[in-house]
This record gives C-alpha cells, structure tokens and sequence, in this order.
C-alpha cells in the first residue's frame, strides 16, 4: 500500500512539473520572461517624414539600428502594411503586404529583456506594450503623450489586426515612398495614450492617420516617423 501511494505521488509531481513548464492553452512552452532583443522602437526615423524607401529601406533602417545596437546578429523587419494594387489596363494588381505577416512568430523581448509579447496572436491581442516597455533599441524611453515634444504616433499603416487596408485611400504614404503634403499614413500610439478613453486612442498600431506626409506633417499630429522594428 505505501508503495501504491508513493508511485501516485511520484506522479503527481512529475505531472505538477509538466504543468508549471507548459501554458494551459494546449501544453505549448511558455515564453520565457527575459530573452535577447527582438523589438523596439527606432531612435529616429528617416528623417524625411514617411518616405522610409519603401519596405526595404525601413527595414534595412531597422537592421542598421539593431546592429549599432549590438543586435546585428538577427533578421529584423519593420512592422509595416502596404495596401494592395488593383489590377487595371494590363497590369495584374499586387497584393496586399501585412505587417504581421513579415515579423516572424516571436516570442519578442525589448531591449531590457523584459516580454513584449509570445507570438504574433498576443501580439495583437493582449500584448505588453506601453511607454514603459515599447524602449527604442538602446533601451530608451519613447517620448509620448504630456512630453515635450509628444512622439507617440509610430507609424504602422495597419489595422488593429496588423493587417493591411483597402486601396481606396491611402493609409501607407504611397507605400512608404511618398514625403509630400498630401497622402496619409496611420500610426498606433506606443504608450497606449490618447485625447480619449477611446480603443483607437490606446491602440499601439490602429489610431489615426497623418495630416500629410511630411516630416512637419507626422510632427503636427503628435509623431516623429517613428516605427516598431521586430526580430525575425
């Protein structure tokens, strides 16, 4: 008998310790709290309002960045969305390009280790971004809503499901290639701040669109050019 009640509490440990390194959605391996950098926020923008040179120019902004930062080791891909093109005359339309599809799968951790989100499905529901943790690759804090000046519009092109919009206006400032007045790009907030107690106002990516595309433009609606980089 004291044989039989040994062997159940034998495993009854073993399954405590299966749970405790398991999550309780399916058994997959928690995200570990503390980890290597795998997103921030840029120090700077390009420095010529949303014109960022298109996808490949904002993400060879991120790696240059991540490099200078010591992190120049992994893939890093801005969190960027450009609409698609409709097919006309003869040519066949290009499809829509999702910021979420382009980060890879996580789990993410800021420049001070501290878990920013375990994949790409909390990154968009639940996630851990706020003034506090949304740093920029060297660990500084973002300047946001009540600073001087207020920096929180991180330009994302994106719906509150990281996906792309629709052709009909432009979201991306001509997919990141434009700097004039005219155009818009839509921006989160990074500190999850807003004029409004709102969702769109404490969105990190889906709040609102630019007035323009200009350097001046992003500034006048409380931005910098600005934008989340992730670590494939």
């Amino acid at each position: 008998m004291k044989k039989k009640f040994a062997a159940v509490a034998t495993a009854a440990g073993l399954f405590a310790l299966l749970a405790a390194c398991t999550t309780t959605t399916g058994g997959t391996a928690a995200a570990p709290a503390t980890g290597p950098m795998g997103f921030f926020v840029t120090s700077a923008g390009s420095g010529k309002g949303a014109d960022l040179g298109g996808l490949a120019g904002a993400d060879a902004h991120c790696q240059q960045l991540a490099t200078a930062a010591g992190a120049g080791g992994r893939t890093w891909r801005a969190y960027l969305s450009v609409a698609p093109t409709m097919p006309g005359g003869t040519s066949p339309g290009v499809p829509a390009v999702n910021a979420r599809d382009r980060i890879g799968s996580g789990p993410w951790h800021n420049a001070k280790g501290v878990l920013i989100a375990r994949d790409v499905g909390h990154l968009h529901d639940g996630n851990n971004i706020s003034k506090d943790t949304a740093l920029d690759e060297r660990g500084n804090l973002v300047r946001g809503r009540g600073d001087n000046p207020n920096e929180h519009d991180m330009l994302t092109g994106s719906r509150a499901d990281g996906t792309a919009f629709a052709p009909q206006t432009d979201t991306t400032c001509k997919a990141w290639t434009h700097s004039g007045p005219d155009g818009s790009a839509v921006v989160g907030h990074h500190d999850r701040n807003g004029p409004l107690p709102e969702n769109w106002a404490k969105s990190w990516n889906f709040s609102h669109q630019t007035s323009g595309c200009t350097q001046q433009g992003l500034v006048s609606t409380g931005g910098a050019g600005r934008f989340y980089c992730f670590a494939r």
